[in-house]
Parts: C-alpha cells; sequence; structure tokens
C-alpha cells in the first residue's frame, strides 16, 4: 500500500504555510497591475477571436454559374422615342441578338425621367413591309399639306386625321409617296372633306415643320400617325390621344385600313371616333406619348468581350442622325445574379470593401451638350472581374461581379448609340473567411494568465529584494 507520504512528494504546486508569508504594500500594488494587464489582454484576445479575418488571392475563373452573365440595367434616354427605341447584343464569338424585347421594359418619360403612362407595347416587327412599286411614279397631290398653324384647326374639325409626318431626303418616305398620295386621293374621293368630313388624310414635311414635328414626337420618317378628335373630350389643352400606323404602304393596304378607321364613325357623329375594327390592331400601336423612354429589365450574354448598344432602330424607317441625342441617366447597372440586401449588409460587415464596384455607374449622367448635329455616340468601357465570398462557419459561397468603368463622347459619321463595351477578366477573386479554432483562444488565455503571472512574480522578487537591500543598508550592515 502507498504511503500518503509518498503521494504528497510528487506534489508539483507545494504550498507554503500561511504563516510564513509576507504582505507587503508593492506586492498589492503589483498584483492589482498583474490582474488589470491580465483582463486588458484577455479581452484583446476575445476581440480578436470574435473579429472575422480573411485572406484574399487572385485565381484563373472557377465560375460555378455556368457559361453566361445576366446583365440588369435601368437607363433613360430624355431625347429617345420608345418607338424606335432598340436594345442589341453583340460579343466576339459572332453572336448578334438585335431589338431584343422578351427580358425588358420600355416606359415613355418626360423631361423629368418620370414615366408618363403604362409600360410601352412594341408590339411585333414585321420586315416585310409591303411598298408600291418603286418604278411607281404617282406625282398627283392628293393629302393635303399641314403646317404649324393649320395643324390644330384640322385635327379638331376631323373625326380622323391621318397624317404623313416624312422628309424629302429620306428614301423610305420617298418610296411612300405614291402610294400615299393615290390613296388620298381614292379617301378624298369617297369621304369628300367638304361633305362629309369624317376622315382626312395630310402630310406634314419635317424638315420645314421642325417644331411641329417634335411636338408629335416624330424621330423616324416616315412616321404616319393617327388622330382620333374624340379624345379630345376626356383630354386638356388640346391634347391628341394617337395611334402609329406600322402595317403595309401600297395603296391598296393603306385604302383597306382608312375604311376601317371610318366605318364605325357615323355621320357628325364624334362619340364613336374611339372605336376602330380589330382589323388593323396588329398594324396599328399607341404613338410615344413623350420623346423620351426609359429602358429596364435584362439580357444574358456569353462570358466574352461584347457589346450592349441602345439606339434608335428600324428597318421601314431613316433617321437624321443630326438630330439623334442618346444622352442618358443610368439608374441601374449590374452583372451578375442580385444579391439580397441583407446578404449584402453580412459580407460588407465581413468585408468593408466589397461591394463598392458592384454598381459603380448608378446614379450617373451622361449628357450630349454639344451643338445639334454632333452626331455624339456615347461609349462605356467596362472592365468586370468576379469575386467569390467563402465565408468559414457557414462555408457559404457569395459571387458578385465589379467593375471600372471609363466613358466617352465621341463623334461618329453613322446614326449615334449608347454603346457599353463589356470584358470579363480571366482571373477571380477569392476572399476566404480564416475561421479561428477556439482551441487556439484557450491556449492564448492561459498563456496569458501564465506569463504576467510569471513576469508579475520576477518583478515582485526584485522588487521585495531590492528593498531589503535599502534597508540593509540603511542600517549600515556589512555584507
Amino acid at each position: 500500500m502507498i504511503s500518503s507520504g509518498k503521494i504528497k512528494s510528487v506534489d508539483f504546486y507545494r504550498k507554503i504555510p500561511r504563516d510564513l508569508t509576507e504582505a507587503s504594500l508593492s506586492g498589492a500594488g503589483l498584483s492589482i497591475v498583474a490582474a488589470l494587464a491580465m483582463m486588458f489582454l484577455f479581452g484583446m484576445e476575445l476581440n480578436n477571436y470574435l473579429t472575422f479575418s480573411t485572406s484574399t488571392s487572385v485565381i484563373v475563373d472557377q465560375s460555378t454559374d455556368g457559361d453566361f452573365l445576366r446583365i440588369e440595367f435601368n437607363i433613360s434616354f430624355p431625347a429617345l422615342s420608345c418607338e424606335f427605341a432598340s436594345l442589341d447584343v453583340s460579343d466576339v464569338l459572332g453572336t448578334n441578338r438585335l431589338n431584343i424585347t422578351k427580358t425588358i421594359r420600355k416606359y415613355s418619360i418626360g423631361p423629368d425621367l418620370r414615366p408618363t403612362g403604362s409600360e410601352f407595347q412594341s408590339g411585333p416587327v414585321s420586315h416585310n413591309i409591303k411598298h408600291g412599286d418603286e418604278g411607281d411614279e404617282y406625282s398627283g397631290d392628293g393629302s393635303f399639306s399641314l403646317t404649324a398653324h393649320n395643324f390644330d384647326k384640322f385635327s379638331h374639325h376631323h373625326p380622323i386625321l391621318v397624317v404623313n409626318f416624312y422628309a424629302p431626303w429620306c428614301y423610305w418616305s420617298n418610296r411612300l409617296k405614291p402610294s400615299w398620295e393615290k390613296a388620298a386621293k381614292i379617301m378624298r374621293e369617297r369621304y369628300d372633306p367638304e361633305i362629309d368630313g369624317r376622315i382626312l388624310m395630310a402630310k406634314v414635311d419635317c424638315t420645314l415643320e421642325i417644331d411641329l414635328c417634335k411636338r408629335n414626337h416624330i424621330q423616324g420618317y416616315p412616321s404616319i400617325r393617327i388622330f382620333r378628335k374624340g379624345s379630345d373630350l376626356r383630354e386638356d389643352h388640346g391634347h391628341h390621344e394617337h395611334e402609329s400606323y406600322y402595317g403595309d404602304r401600297d395603296t391598296d393596304s393603306l385604302v383597306k385600313t382608312m375604311e376601317t378607321l371610318v366605318a364605325p364613325i357615323p355621320l357628325e357623329s364624334e362619340k364613336l371616333a374611339l372605336g376602330g375594327s380589330n382589323e388593323t390592331d396588329n398594324a396599328k400601336r399607341p404613338a410615344p406619348s413623350s420623346g423620351g423612354c426609359r429602358i429596364e429589365g435584362y439580357v444574358r450574354v456569353k462570358k466574352v468581350p461584347g457589346n450592349l448598344v441602345i439606339s434608335a432602330h428600324s428597318g421601314t424607317h431613316s433617321f437624321d442622325s443630326s438630330q439623334m441625342n442618346m444622352s442618358h441617366y443610368i439608374s441601374h447597372l449590374s452583372f451578375g445574379r442580385t444579391i439580397a440586401p441583407k446578404v449584402m449588409s453580412d459580407v460588407k460587415r465581413l468585408i468593408p470593401y466589397l461591394g463598392r464596384s458592384h454598381e459603380r455607374l448608378n446614379g450617373r449622367s451622361f449628357i450630349n451638350h454639344r451643338d445639334v448635329g454632333a452626331n455624339v455616340t456615347i461609349e462605356h468601357y467596362l472592365q468586370i472581374v468576379k469575386t467569390e465570398v467563402i465565408t468559414g462557419r457557414s462555408n457559404k459561397l457569395i459571387e458578385e461581379y465589379e467593375y471600372t468603368a471609363h466613358s466617352s463622347l465621341i463623334q461618329s459619321l453613322n446614326i449615334p448609340v449608347a454603346k457599353f463595351h463589356f470584358e470579363l477578366s480571366p482571373m477571380q477573386v477569392l476572399v476566404t473567411e480564416n475561421e479561428k479554432a477556439f482551441s487556439h483562444f484557450i491556449t492564448n488565455v492561459c498563456a496569458i494568465i501564465g506569463g504576467v503571472f510569471t513576469v508579475a512574480g520576477i518583478l515582485d522578487s526584485i522588487l521585495h529584494n531590492t528593498l531589503r537591500l535599502v534597508k540593509k543598508v540603511e542600517l549600515g550592515k556589512n555584507f
């Protein structure tokens, strides 16, 4: 049987009898300082343990979100009509998508950039509009010429006023002219303006009546507008609700369309002027109520250098490039999936600088202050870098695309456009949260306690022996 004395002999923490210990004022002060030091160092270590630590590395792009990139945008063009606003996408691999409509929405906007109505319905675009024979050189004057002085008079007098806004230099206007004049002559013979007066076909030369064409938001030639007098009953200041005609442009089609417009209108009646036949619904769409357009939505593009272009586009209209103004205001432009606000706020607490370049162009405006006729194209060069964040404790992956932007206004010989040239970096930034082990925290706490205690003991021993030495010298003892 092992005696208790032998067991006590292995005690590493032997106690000094209380009556052999000596308390001193210096020792008490040193103990207080040591305790405060322990508390301070413990607080620092606890704060370090609770603080997120990250490491950043640059690696070859290893995207997990596929071969396509989502671009979200909300851009306002104060001087581009929704009637012709077109969004196109192209890339270096030869992809060309023109006039994308499936994933975008357009709203007519006023000078204050606020929508003036509901979503603008552009409708299906026909690329096979029928025209009259190109060799037909009919030069008769079947339609009335309108000016800014008599336009309101005629629009208030006739229940239906159909106006061809044209430009003499325009190829498509010249293609339409013979058919238009023939159709106008036929309709004038069938519905004499002096006797019947239910419909009148007219024309406006936009090179002479610039202000009148601007007032009706004409940006492409020829533009055929259908004005209905009956809408004046509901509108103030003589404003007309009107439509644009996009159907065939041969004589027979024009006459047939005019007949369907007149059919529901009894003589000397204006109440039914807003009615119409469904036969031409596909050829008629509401005309833009203002001269500006807001385009919002998203497109998916391949992860290769490419272009997103917004411009005025039509296969059967001409545009005066000197009158085109592509000034715009970017409310939102971002790449990749939308990150929930809560997730983004959590990530920003982890990495404060993250997200600053996620929407770099948001809230910026690009205005063409040059004289009309400068043919100014506004280009944006975007360098996109993907950032992935891997959180340590939840092992959650957050993907974000940040970009730098350089913009310029340049003169172009072609029709001005707003172009966003984007290029993705082949490298990506990987941010990893470094999780601190609890065992490491406990080890450091023990080290703090032991270290402070040991240092305090050494200082106490030095201080105590120094005081004893001083007392001996004062007593004159010899050593």
